[in-house]
């Protein structure tokens, strides 16, 4: 029998009446969760004020840099000319510039038609399509020929399955031959004369007539437009169809360099894409380009200038062989060339401009087109103005967050609401003595401005907030009082953003007072913890041994219950 059950034996709950015992005990802890609790609220309203106050000190922070109350804006006269950019201290001023001239990159042009031939002679009997030198690669399906439809397979027709297919549908009146001089496809039609050859509709489905550069020219004979043997760039290096035939020395060690950086590259394994990308990719400042049209690639600087390209075989051939040394051509770029106030004539290699070119300190310039276009340098007074009116903004937000943290009502029947922090000393400090520092006078300022009233700035009457009452005041300081402005905010000693940075800096900053005090609630939260952990184990010690008295009592009642029933059975079990 399990005597631990309450009652089992007595008949007793008694282990109800344990548990009611150890919850009226617990009511010291009671106490203490819910001071714990106010703590806590405390501490996460001293959060909430630590955030605007932080947003305050940031935006206090912003006001006091030059990037702000010295803002400067820059206005063309034609932005189709030239833009410009002035950072904050520029010199207020006008500047004509007139451009003659803009930049242009250097670029490398190789020689044209570095491709092998589609075929060493006349006879195109042997080899696929697909493994011609054709680019883009032939795709399959059908073309059309002087009416008559013909199919193609690339990977296993050859030219001369082509030209024969041709012949056939038109009952040997349209001959296909191809010139390994010229590297050229003609079709026409036999005998001379007759009517005019129309190649091509729209339902041809293979590329075959563009990649063979057929097209319609109202003759009874179409032959390619241009020679149609070019690289491969998806190829390998060795394998691309190259009229010279690229070597990396043997060792699959090439190198070249260009504008001094060296570029390796292996015959076998990269492509002649790959080997585009990594010149593209690296330092040496130029991106190559290749014309399948004309089988040439091309060089540009990747700065504009009339800058050289620089190029160096160094194991292998393959700036020889890319046409890029011998037979290619060297076209220099433009300076930029312009003149500032009806000055002479300066050069820059870029189209941008700074103070390295012109001597305007914080002054930047894109030019755009030939062309002349005056610049405007004067006080940013939309970004100024904004500044300020964000200051009004997030000051009132923090004592805003003060006020609903510390405030107290009474609805119609008399009943009080406080707020968490209502009657805190340390809140109502803080928003005091932000009140005095923003409404007080900047004493020992000299000039007409030392107080947030002489630009339009004052306090609502009713609460701690600012409100801008005459913008008028305002914009008249930032269009003719700038410095004194700058002053009102940011002198070091007397400045209202500079001392409202400065307290706010000893209120949450690292050793901060509102820092300290959220530390002493945590501690005081931490140490609650400890003291409900100790109550509790002595609510549990004192409800054990309640347990273990009452198990004792159910066992003695048991021993007499089995005495009482072996009696009754003795003496009165029986009538």
């Amino acid at each position: 029998m399990e005597l631990g059950l309450s009652g089992l034996a007595s008949g007793f709950d008694w282990r109800t009446l344990v548990n009611q015992l150890a919850d009226v005990e617990r009511t010291p802890q009671k106490r203490l969760r819910a001071e714990q609790s106010t703590l806590q609220n405390r501490n996460n309203a001293y959060s909430s004020i630590k955030t605007q106050l932080s947003v305050l000190q940031n935006r206090l922070s912003a006001l006091s840099s030059t990037e702000v109350l010295q803002a400067r804006k820059a206005t063309v006269s034609d932005s189709s000319v030239l833009t410009a950019t002035a950072s904050a201290g520029v010199a207020s001023g006008t500047y004509e510039f007139s451009i003659s001239q803009l930049a242009t990159a250097s670029k490398t042009v190789g020689a044209s038609g570095i491709g092998a031939n589609l075929y060493p002679s006349n006879n195109v009997n042997s080899g696929t399509l697909e493994s011609k030198g054709f680019n883009p690669p032939i795709t399959a399906g059908t073309i059309t020929v002087d009416g008559h439809q013909i199919t193609i397979d690339p990977a296993v027709d050859t030219l001369a399955d082509i030209f024969s297919r041709i012949d056939t549908a038109s009952s040997n009146k349209i001959q296909g031959t191809y010139s390994a001089s010229a590297d050229t496809i003609t079709l026409r039609r036999v005998g001379g004369g007759g009517a005019t050859l129309v190649v091509g509709s729209a339902t041809d489905t293979s590329n075959f007539l563009s990649v063979a550069r057929l097209s319609n020219n109202g003759t009874n004979e179409i032959i390619s437009s241009s020679s149609l043997g070019s690289i491969v760039p998806a190829n390998t290096l060795s394998g691309a169809n190259f009229q010279t035939a690229i070597s990396d020395g043997g060792s699959g060690a090439g190198e070249f360099k260009i504008n001094g950086v060296s570029i390796n590259f292996n015959a076998s394994s990269d492509s002649v894409q790959n080997l585009m990308d990594r010149i593209n990719a690296s330092a040496a400042g130029v991106n190559i380009g290749y014309d399948r049209i004309n089988d040439q690639f091309t060089l540009t600087n990747k700065v504009t200038g009339n800058l050289g390209v620089a190029l160096e075989d160094v194991t292998g051939n393959f700036l020889e062989a890319a046409g890029l040394k011998t037979g290619s051509t060297f076209l220099a770029g433009n300076d930029l060339l312009y003149t500032l106030n009806g000055g002479s004539v300066l050069s820059s290699h870029s189209n941008t401009l700074n103070e390295d070119n012109t001597g305007i300190d914080g002054l930047s310039i894109a030019a755009l087109k030939v062309g002349t276009s005056t610049i405007t340098v004067a006080s940013d007074t939309s970004t100024i103005k904004g500044a300020v009116k964000s200051f009004i903004d997030d000051y009132n937000r923090a004592q805003s967050t003060i006020d609903s943290l510390t405030a107290s009502s009474t609805d119609s029947t008399g009943k009080v609401t406080r707020s968490t922090l209502a009657g805190d000393s340390d809140a109502n400090d803080i928003a005091s003595k932000l009140r005095a520092i923003a409404f007080n006078q900047a004493t020992g300022l000299t000039g007409t401005l030392n107080s947030l009233a002489k630009i339009g700035i004052d306090t609502t009457g009713d609460n701690d907030r600012l409100t801008l009452k005459d913008e008028t005041a305002l914009d008249d300081a930032i269009a003719n009082n700038l410095a004194g402005l700058k002053l009102l905010f940011n002198d070091p000693d007397k400045g209202i953003a500079a001392k409202l940075n400065a307290y706010l800096g000893k209120t949450i900053g690292e050793d901060g007072s509102l820092i300290t005090r959220q530390d002493a609630l945590t501690k005081q939260s931490s140490e609650i913890d400890i003291q409900v952990t100790d109550l509790e184990k002595r609510v549990q010690s004192n409800r054990q041994r309640l347990i273990d008295s009452f198990v004792q009592m159910e066992t003695a009642q048991q021993s007499i219950n089995q005495q009482l029933k072996f009696l009754q059975q003795r003496f009165g079990g029986t009538n």
